[in-house]
């Protein structure tokens, strides 16, 4: 609606014999149809910083750490299922807690290893046009619209990365990791590529080829650690971490040493 105005002051702006909008009754009015405004980039900016505080929310008290990746087609018996469940299992029996992408495979099996070792069994689940729900075993769930808010909790929750065998969101997430660390965005934390047939050919080529072309330093292949050995990775991880907690302690001021003429 529309009302005729003399002077109206707003701050420092003077409007005279201008036409006044009455944003209240427009507010209130019911919309015809789906309002555009949902569909608008201020609108999806309102709802990516919703996501941001939910997560924050949700996971600020979360304790130590370890993020899960792998494909979401591995079943039991396969050897990769088993493993991303004993893992998990044993990082839990340690103090840390486990988070998924909440989904099938590889990710349920770490969730469900989480559950076996009494951890915390986290699903950070997404959105996509054919999915999957969060997987039973998921003790804490968080949905998600948007993929790079959920790589971003991802990231900033875990004191390690496990990347077992998987195809190109996997990859993805690997690289990203890799590329964080090289670049310095985040401290360097162990990425632990777990099972070492899939992953030699990808270490060798990143070597022979990125390397040996000089598109890497040597330095960035020591960014990622190759095993097939649980307590081994389960070592490295609590390894780092317990030496993050020791470097954050404040260190002792050194007594002054009383001069020996007095």
């Amino acid at each position: 609606m529309v009302e005729e105005s003399g002077e109206r002051r707003t701050g420092g702006i003077v409007r005279r014999g201008l036409e006044r909008q009455i944003d209240d009754r427009k507010l209130l009015e019911r919309p015809d149809g789906a309002p555009e405004f949902l569909d608008s980039d201020p609108w999806r900016v309102l709802r990516i910083q919703a996501e941001f505080v939910a997560g924050f929310d949700a996971l600020a008290t979360l304790g130590p750490a370890v993020t899960f990746f792998g494909s979401a087609r591995v079943r039991p018996p396969d050897p990769m299922y088993d493993a991303a469940r004993a893992l998990a299992a044993e990082l839990s029996r340690r103090g840390f807690a486990i988070i998924t992408g909440g989904g099938p495979g590889t990710m349920e099996a770490a969730n469900l290893g989480a559950r076996e070792g009494r951890g915390l069994s986290v699903g950070l689940n997404i959105e996509l046009p054919f999915e999957q729900g969060l997987n039973e075993y998921v003790n804490l769930g968080i949905e998600f619209h948007y993929f790079f808010v959920r790589k971003t909790m991802f990231v900033k929750y875990a004191e390690a990365f496990v990347i077992f065998p998987g195809g190109f969101g996997t990859m993805d997430e690997l690289f990203e990791a890799l590329t964080l660390i090289q670049t310095g965005k985040i401290v360097h934390f162990p990425v632990i590529m777990f099972g070492s047939a899939y992953w030699a050919g990808l270490r060798q080529w990143i070597r022979d080829r990125v390397l040996a072309e000089g598109k890497i330093s040597a330095e960035d292949l020591d960014l990622m650690v190759v095993t097939d050995d649980i307590q081994q990775a389960a070592d490295i991880v609590q390894q780092y971490y317990q030496r993050k907690v020791l470097e954050a302690q404040p260190k002792e001021r050194a007594e002054p040493k009383k001069s020996d003429a007095q």
